[in-house]
């Protein structure tokens, strides 16, 4: 039986801590090259809308060690409205409905099965904050007690969540070019993480003094400059474009994601996609050699040096999601859920044929 799961079921089964720890193992196996992961692609065509474009998405990874392999796909209606000074990559919950689409798939790497499907919501919002929290483990100061972040929207929270879980944090300040959004935001997350989260009124009230930095948005254009960073500063970013390219080399010790420095973009000839500009989205640290700075796998698997120094500056780029990510969390949602009977069960049957593909 192929099981089917909702976000509410994979909220209640994916805690942080456990995503963090899950995605350590995965990434040793990454590492030593027994796990494999695809670089993201990303299609993209015109819609019948003026104001927006379609982006069909895939990344996958398998990892033997689980037994699994995933596919996350999203079918995305995506405008790039402007909102405070940035431009912001929004995708429309335009499905019937009012909702967004999103699902990953998770298959049997010993019989190829389809072992569960569920929507990626809930699940790449926790795999993108313990990600961030794993480079918070490995190059933040052990004593870090602050955190400073850029964001109140719906990654935000995932990304402070995941400090808390690796460092003893006491405070926190949040800015965001809302004044009603943050200061809601503060207000739940205070409630989630019992720690008091501060909206303040600038970037700056919220980086200043601030032993970790957050930058938690979808922005295409940089929001983090090099005049705001402090010596034993971590600073850590959820998206490429959100840290200028200046802040980024002058910190004493960068590390990132993966080798990947953007998705495979293919789009209709001619289109005009409002982030493929010069300096901004992808474009944004493009004079970064990629190749030359650790990855995450390396850091956990001891081939580099997240920190050396309490006053060293560090750096971690989420630069880009892997698959990988979803076969390992997805590994762990699917065997608590067998275990504990949630979920709905469909016939394998009807996700497999009797013909030769």
């Amino acid at each position: 039986m192929t099981l089917i799961l909702s976000n509410d079921d994979v909220r209640a089964l994916l805690a942080m801590p456990d995503c963090i720890d899950c995605l350590d193992d995965a990434y040793r196996e990454l590492g030593a090259g027994r796990g494999v992961s695809r670089t993201r692609s990303d299609s993209i065509t015109p819609t019948s809308r003026d104001d927006a474009l379609y982006s069909l998405k895939s990344m996958d990874g398998v990892i033997p060690k689980l037994g699994v392999g995933a596919v996350r796909i999203n079918s995305d209606i995506v405008t790039w409205p402007k909102i405070g000074n940035s431009m912001r990559r929004v995708k429309s919950p335009a499905a019937p409905g009012g909702r967004w689409v999103g699902l990953v798939l998770l298959f049997s790497s010993e019989t190829g099965e389809p072992l569960a499907i569920m929507p990626d919501g809930v699940m790449q919002r926790i795999r993108v904050g313990a990600t961030n929290g794993l480079g918070v483990k490995y190059m933040a100061r052990k004593d870090a007690k602050s955190v400073g972040i850029l964001g109140s929207g719906w990654q935000a929270g995932a990304q402070l969540s995941a400090a808390c879980a690796v460092r003893a944090i006491e405070t926190i300040r949040c800015f965001s070019p809302s004044r009603e959004n943050r200061e809601k935001f503060c207000a739940d997350m205070t409630a989630e993480l019992g720690v008091e989260v501060a909206p303040v009124d600038s970037p700056e009230a919220a980086i200043s003094g601030s032993d970790i930095v957050m930058c938690a948005t979808n922005t295409v254009d940089p929001l983090f400059f090099e005049r705001w960073l402090e010596p034993g500063m971590h600073l850590t970013s959820i998206k490429r474009p959100e840290i200028e390219e200046n802040a980024v080399v002058a910190c004493n010790r960068v590390a990132i994601h993966t080798r990947d420095s953007k998705p495979i973009l293919t789009a209709t000839r001619g289109l005009d996609v409002p982030e493929h500009g010069e300096d901004r989205g992808w474009g944004v640290a493009a004079g970064i050699d990629f190749d030359t700075l650790p990855t995450l796998p390396q850091l956990i698997g001891g081939e580099a040096v997240g920190r050396a120094s309490d006053d060293e500056t560090t750096c971690f780029l989420n630069n880009l999601g892997l698959g990988y990510q979803f076969a390992a969390a997805g590994a762990l949602v699917y065997r608590r859920a067998k275990e504990r009977g949630v979920g709905h069960e469909l016939p394998t049957d009807w996700f497999t044929e009797d013909v030769h593909p």
